[in-house]
């Protein structure tokens, strides 16, 4: 990767404000909470650097939620931090915490703000906790093949240098990749486009450093397959800064990969497609890639009719991805051949990001939605969830396609768009996510796969944990008992109100 090709190692705005950061209104009006003069001394007291300019906490408090790019276009964000406060390192994390503990102020962890479904909201203002000046590497254990990094890293650079000065690579490798950040990876359970060969983050990652509400520090992990106890590592995976705010991670790696194995083919159905990807899955074949189309994004992707393309990438070495692409090219000889070069097509825009700004500016609701999904329930819950979706007033495109996938099964990714009056977009939006999510729960599915839960998917938490959404709480409860970690997500008890999207 050449530094050309690595993006800002900053925080990219989503969409341009409508009349500006500064001056944005909130869209949620729910209670908030603003810092006094006396805590702002305190907290610049520190060493981490404190902002108040409505520039910087307007732009500071939104990430990349479609529907809040919507408000955008109308001079809104969701919600306003009072402060933005960014530490440099895990004691100034430390002390932060303890003030806002003490006095009972929420905080709210941000960083790359790629995320799509408003975990980094600052639903009730006080403090968004930027994390973007905790960068680079702490240790780098090439025997072992561990590297811990600070959280604020961003991904395109954290692979750069890893590659670059180490000859490894963790193989995490989201669309997100200039967008996102190490800790953000770890905060919201992320997935790599080469999750099939290097699992997902929680696969990858094996020790945190994290402070907790009160400001006390604590590690986990990073012994090989340890028995001591539960995995305290897993318990913060995924909790997108309602248990504790990340301050190191440290990451599996593996060799940099020097060869690759590429191939495409095209199926006449997406449940022979999903079939054969299964069976290469079952024989113990793990390629880097091995995504496939409905009919609507191969024509989409690759002007490609009335067949559903699969792909092919896979790397590292030779004697092991010869191996697997031999498994997959047996168990694909159902379908088409179909040219190699349509995965260069794939790799050329596989993190373009670009569209979504211009077609919600024109005036779209867009969004994808991705799940998780047991081989035996996939089928159904792609028929049912486009079905769902495609019922929805306004609709005017859905599709799909199966983008990482696992022994046991795989991830669908559907995206949509609709067009309705400005005015209802948000309400179509909602209903679109409501159908969607009920079918696919309905038919055995799981909420999400890889862009967590934020704001937008909290309402379903419950149903989706069932029983286990009360031991959720009760961790919640224990970690932080004044509830002051980014309140108002999850469906978790809100202690400064009711979240207003419920």
């Amino acid at each position: 990767m050449s530094s050309s090709e690595m993006g800002p190692a900053a925080p990219t705005p989503p969409i341009e404000i409508s009349g500006g950061a500064a001056a944005a209104a909130s869209h949620f009006d729910g209670a908030t909470v603003d810092l006094s003069a006396a805590l702002l001394d305190e907290l610049a007291g520190t060493g981490a650097e404190v902002l108040v300019d409505p520039e910087v906490t307007g732009e500071t408090s939104r990430d990349w939620w479609p529907l809040a790019m919507i408000w955008a276009t109308e001079g809104k964000i969701a919600a306003r931090a009072a402060a933005v406060v960014r530490p440099a390192d895990t004691e100034q994390v430390a002390a932060v915490m303890r003030l806002a503990y003490r006095d009972h102020i929420p905080v709210t962890v941000t960083a790359g703000r790629s995320g799509v479904c408003g975990a980094s909201v600052p639903l009730h203002g006080g403090i968004a906790l930027d994390l973007t000046e905790m960068v680079g590497f702490v240790e780098v254990d090439t025997e072992s093949m561990l590297v811990r990094v600070r959280p604020g890293t961003f991904g395109d650079h954290f692979e750069a240098r890893l590659q670059g000065d180490h000859g490894l690579t963790c193989g995490h490798w989201p669309q997100s990749m200039a967008l996102s950040t190490v800790g953000g990876w770890v905060a919201c359970r992320g997935a790599g486009q080469f999750s099939t060969r290097y699992g997902k983050i929680e696969d990858i990652v094996v020790g945190l450093e994290v402070v907790l509400a009160d400001g006390r520090i604590v590690r986990t992990g990073g012994q090989p397959r340890s028995a001591s106890g539960p995995d305290l590592t897993q318990l913060f995976v995924g909790s997108e800064g309602t248990l504790g705010v990340i301050t190191e991670v440290t990451l599996r790696a593996w060799p940099q990969p020097d060869y690759q194995r590429r191939g495409a083919w095209g199926f006449a159905s997406f449940s022979e497609g999903l079939d054969a990807c299964r069976r290469v899955l079952r024989r113990g074949g793990t390629p880097a890639v091995l995504r496939l189309y409905d009919t609507i994004e191969s024509k989409r992707n690759f002007d490609i009719e009335d067949q559903h393309v699969l792909l092919l990438l896979d790397e590292g070495d030779q004697v092991s991805v010869d191996a697997t692409a031999t498994i997959v090219e047996q168990e694909c000889a159902t379908g088409a051949r179909l040219d190699d070069a349509l995965v260069e097509g794939w790799m050329g825009h596989r993190n373009n990001v670009d569209a979504l700004e211009s077609l919600i500016g024109g005036g779209l609701v867009v969004d994808t939605m991705e799940i998780a999904g047991p081989w035996s329930h996939l089928d159904n819950i792609f028929s049912a969830a486009l079905t769902a979706i495609r019922s929805v007033e306004g609709t005017l495109a859905a599709s799909a396609h199966q983008s990482h996938a696992y022994p046991d099964g795989a991830c669908l990714y559907f995206t949509f768009g609709g067009k309705v009056e400005p005015e209802e977009r948000e309400r179509y939006y909602r209903e679109v996510w409501d159908a969607g999510t009920r079918a696919v729960l309905t038919n055995g599915g799981a909420l999400s796969h890889h862009h967590g839960v934020g704001l937008n998917r909290g309402r379903f938490v419950a149903d989706a944990l069932g029983e286990g959404f009360g031991v959720f709480q009760a961790m919640k409860d224990a970690l932080d008992p004044s509830g002051i970690l980014n309140p108002g997500k999850f469906g978790l008890v809100d202690p400064f109100g009711s979240s207003p999207y419920a």
